[in-house]
């Protein structure tokens, strides 16, 4: 098999030559740059030894754009281990040297032009203090070379022609993961264009929940189990495998990808933060999915700001009493659990007070969808990511059993919590693959079925560039995700990594979710066509687990410290 593009029939005026020598000559630049933008924004944000957290907020936007550019070089690592392993395995053929191509050209171009943080954001190295001279020694000859012929008109029209020819509804290029990961896909796949894909749009415009039918199905399959080691009823399989179905499911439908975040925060909390008998007495029920588990973190006009939380859980015998407020709290109503952070020390006004609760509850119904004694609640209606419903949730002396205080020791909710943030980043960054597949799925399919001016919308080149340019982020985000589900899975700290991947791929599956509604031009801003819908559930990425914001800034005050 021919590689890097050489000696490949019709392929002359798309592909580079000697590909692979090129991107991976691009790489040390990149470091370069980064390191120097480190190190000249580090001058700025240093008190004495340490980063001020006060500095950094005074130069947010060149932090946050440090943020970006390390996401980038890091992505761009990915993408060329990836082809690596491709090439020597043989499978680096032409879909995946264009998008490996594409991907190069872009992000450099992006680098020494401005990378867009959102929008309306763009920043560019001088933002973050870097000099002329330092963007001019960026402009290597491979650089160079890759921003002026990578990302070109024809390399994204042979990108498109390539995946017009491939089946309907596939993935863009080789994912480089093993066999049993890929049998894996596969399986899901199945069960999302089944008994997801054809529902779905529906269950989005009634903002009905999913059904519990298909519930009973995705606890067939595994899904609450997955992660949860064998001795406690699970599977014991990878955080790649999870990424791997979060991925599939999403692709079918948000709500029922983020079925499985639920159980993987619940279960992470209870192994990171349980006794051994909380270990043994809730995994194995939630991976069964004998009883369903919710999240109930977040609080009125705190945010992203938890060490701000006030709701508190006073001692009252050897039990807890919980009296507070709660929001934004997904697939409240009918779950059995409610992992919950309340403050069990009065005296403290931030996170050192928190403690983490397994708080028992009865499921509800439509009529009554909170019956337990001392709480209430009311859904809050959303443009997307309905399959769950969001509520705001009320606690009058709720009886929390003391037993079921996580770790048996008050004050360890804040750690506790933040030991689940890298699985959780890592799954929802997965999920917004998941998403923006859907987008390219369905803008694909509409580009070659729509006619306009007597051919096809794919034929027009601004569409095909959308649908190439949709394809090649796809897996820039895709291979950053399974690089921290790597990292993770051999007990390697990630929080950084995790972090990047999910602050990218919910950027790439909003602008995947944009682009395929543009191609369906003013149908897809009726409700009737699914790209409304995916819109909707794509937006939200940008918000939970994290927002853009937040996530930028955890990402820059790692690499600065």
């Amino acid at each position: 098999m021919p590689h890097d593009g050489q000696d490949m029939p019709g392929t002359d005026s798309a592909l580079l030559p000697d590909l692979l020598t090129l991107t991976k000559a691009a790489i040390a630049p990149v470091d370069t740059v980064l390191q120097a933008a480190r190190t000249t924004l580090r001058a700025q944000v240093v008190e004495g030894d340490r980063v001020s957290g006060k500095l950094v907020e005074a130069h947010q936007t060149a932090a946050h754009g440090l943020a970006w550019l390390a996401t980038y070089a890091q992505a761009l690592t990915q993408m060329q281990a990836w082809a690596e392993r491709l090439q020597a395995e043989g499978k680096f053929g032409e879909v995946e040297q264009l998008l490996h191509q594409i991907a190069f050209g872009e992000y450099l171009a992006q680098i020494a032009g401005g990378i867009p943080m959102s929008q309306g954001e763009i920043v560019r190295l001088r933002d973050i203090g870097l000099d002329g001279d330092a963007v001019h020694a960026f402009y290597t000859d491979a650089v160079s070379t890759l921003i002026g012929g990578g990302n070109t008109p024809a390399a994204r029209a042979r990108l498109v022609t390539l995946m017009q020819e491939q089946a309907a509804n596939v993935t863009v290029g080789a994912t480089g993961l093993e066999d049993e990961l890929e049998m894996i896909r596969e399986q899901f796949r199945r069960f999302a264009v089944d008994r997801v894909e054809p529902n779905a749009h529906e269950w989005h415009l009634k903002d009905e929940l999913i059904p519990m039918e298909i519930i009973e199905e995705m606890a067939e399959l595994g899904v609450f189990g997955l992660t949860i080691p064998e001795e406690y009823g699970g599977f014991g399989l990878s955080k790649a495998s999870m990424c791997v179905v979060s991925e599939e499911l999403s692709r079918g439908y948000i709500g029922v990808g983020s079925l499985g975040t639920r159980s993987e925060i619940a279960a992470e909390l209870i192994l990171c933060g349980g006794t051994e008998e909380q270990k043994h007495n809730w995994l194995p029920k939630l991976a069964s999915a004998e009883i369903l588990p919710t999240a109930v973190f977040t609080e009125p006009n705190t945010g992203s700001d938890l060490g701000a939380l006030r709701t508190r859980a006073v001692k009252v015998g050897d039990d807890y009493e919980v009296t507070g407020n709660k929001t934004w709290i997904t697939h409240a109503a009918r779950t059995h659990v409610m992992t919950l952070l309340a403050r069990t020390d009065p005296d403290t006004t931030d996170y050192k007070g928190l403690s983490m609760f397994l708080a028992e509850k009865t499921p509800g119904t439509d009529e009554n969808p909170f019956p337990t004694e001392g709480m209430t609640g009311g859904e809050i209606e959303v443009l997307g990511y309905r399959g769950m419903k969001e509520y705001e949730l009320g606690f009058d002396k709720f009886k929390v059993k003391g037993e079921n205080l996580l770790g048996g020791v008050e004050g360890q909710g804040f750690k506790q919590l933040m030991q689940t943030f890298e699985s959780a980043r890592i799954q929802t960054a997965a999920r917004a693959i998941g998403v923006a597949q859907s987008a390219l799925d369905v803008g694909m399919q509409y580009a070659q079925d729509r006619k306009q001016f007597g051919k096809p919308l794919i034929a027009f080149p601004r569409v095909a560039d959308k649908l190439a340019m949709m394809a090649v982020e796809i897996m820039v985000a895709r291979q950053l995700t399974y690089f921290s589900a790597w990292e993770k899975d051999n007990d390697r700290r990630c929080d950084l990594e995790a972090g990047m991947a999910k602050l990218l791929g919910a950027r790439v599956a909003w602008a995947c979710a944009d682009n395929g509604l543009q191609i369906h031009g003013g149908n897809g801003f009726a409700l009737e066509y699914s790209i409304s819908r995916i819109l909707c559930d794509a937006r939200i990425l940008n918000i939970f687990e994290g927002a853009a914001e937040i996530q930028a800034q955890v990402i820059a005050r790692r690499i600065l410290g």
